[in-house]
């Protein structure tokens, strides 16, 4: 089997345009997705808890598996394309539709400690990913080509209840990522890697109805293997910058029915600047993002014992700055979410989440020099949406 290359932290192979900025994914638990995500570090709503904020696991009271999947369904529209080639005129090329489906799992467990204040947790699920790919007919193929992008996080940690109102958590992720990067005659990666990243959280409790949660993901830089061609100059490694993560949540009870929660997230994508390998002397593909994150406000409304409603919206912030591309375009993005959870007893319940992802638009402005002296260039509009469905059931034991 064909070893494949690395620029993610997680479980599937997932468009970056319809998730999250850069290619960063949001696609951890259906329930998360009904509220757009909005109190994720805080709120112990699902075992999913553990890919958020470990020492919100400690506010789940019995041993809970969480099993599901999030389907993404999207589209990425490029438009007005203008290309110059290193030799000839500039001229216009035909708009471009890329459609891609994608189906992304995950599974958490989480484990009160009995007669104890730890908590356990295990958790497989996906950070990052990205699967951008051009038709062969499209001319500008050294902007275009392929890029897919895919990884693994097998994540373990552990929640300590340090009073009535403080849980801190930590936690370590074995990262496995694999994809592959294509430019016709200039670029081609076929590699992989693993890296070991970690994480720490802490919850504060006001009262019965008002929490407060943080958490911080450092994701490391990961050296992978495999083959590596630019122009045709051969190296075997290449290191990838993965960019670390915050994020601060409150949850707020407001009667029996309502509940009110919020998440700030930042992403420390100034990290990701290039693609470079010892073989050679410049980088192999710059980017230069700048940080960004997003924002997310939610409600769940409690119809009775047996259904429970969420509703979220988000506002996703593109971490592309003066360099923009082709390969990897990214837009902001407005996210609009409903789901809900059905008990089917007080053991068992059922999640489905619906989102619908409208973008912004975008101009890409790319140059590249391959010929000393030489360049070609290409000017386009780059839009993207998406609708994204999860479901997951629970099991407490």
């Amino acid at each position: 089997m064909k070893n494949k290359f690395l620029l993610s932290t997680a479980a599937a192979l997932v468009p970056c345009l319809t998730n999250a900025a850069g290619f960063q994914l949001n696609a951890q638990s259906a329930t998360g997705l009904g509220r757009a995500f909005a109190g994720d570090a805080v709120m112990a709503d699902s075992a999913a808890i553990v890919a958020k904020n470990s020492a919100a696991m400690a506010y789940i009271e019995q041993p809970t598996l969480s099993v599901g999947a999030i389907y993404i369904d999207s589209g990425i529209d490029v438009s007005s394309v203008s290309y110059t080639p290193m030799i000839g005129d500039t001229e216009m090329l035909d708009d471009q539709s890329l459609d891609a489906g994608t189906l992304v799992p995950n599974i958490h467990y989480v484990h009160p400690i009995e007669d104890s204040k730890f908590t356990l947790g295990a958790t497989v699920h996906s950070n990052f990913g990205t699967d951008v790919e051009f038709d062969n007919s499209f001319e500008a193929d050294e902007f275009g080509g392929k890029t897919a992008l895919s990884s693994i996080n097998v994540g373990f940690a552990v929640a300590y209840e340090l009073s009535e109102k403080i849980n801190l958590g930590a936690g370590l992720d074995v990262i496995y990522g694999e994809g592959e990067i294509y430019r016709q005659g200039l670029l081609n990666v076929d590699a992989d890697g693993f890296g070991l990243g970690a994480n720490i959280g802490a919850t504060y409790q006001v009262n019965e109805r008002n929490r407060f949660g943080i958490s911080y993901r450092y994701s490391p830089d990961i050296e992978v293997e495999g083959d590596i061609t630019k122009a045709g100059v051969s190296a075997d490694k290449m290191n990838v910058p993965l960019p670390d993560t915050l994020e601060f949540s409150g949850w707020h009870q407001l009667n029996d029915q309502w509940a009110f929660h919020y998440s700030l997230q930042w992403v420390n994508w100034s990290e990701f600047d290039s693609l470079t390998s010892d073989s050679y002397d410049d980088s192999i593909k710059e980017y230069q993002w700048k940080d960004a994150g997003h924002i997310s406000v939610g409600g769940t409304y409690t119809m009775s014992k047996d259904i429970v409603l969420r509703a979220g919206y988000m506002y996703d912030i593109s971490p592309t700055d003066e360099l923009t591309s082709l390969s990897i375009p990214d837009v902001n993005r407005h996210w609009l979410t409903v789901g809900g959870t059905y008990n089917f007893t007080a053991a068992s319940s059922v999640d489905i989440g619906v989102g619908f992802i409208i973008g912004e638009s975008q101009d890409i402005d790319e140059s590249l020099t391959t010929i000393p002296g030489t360049s070609s260039n290409i000017t386009a509009d780059v839009t993207a949406d998406a609708l994204l469905i999860g479901v997951q059931y629970q099991h407490r034991f």
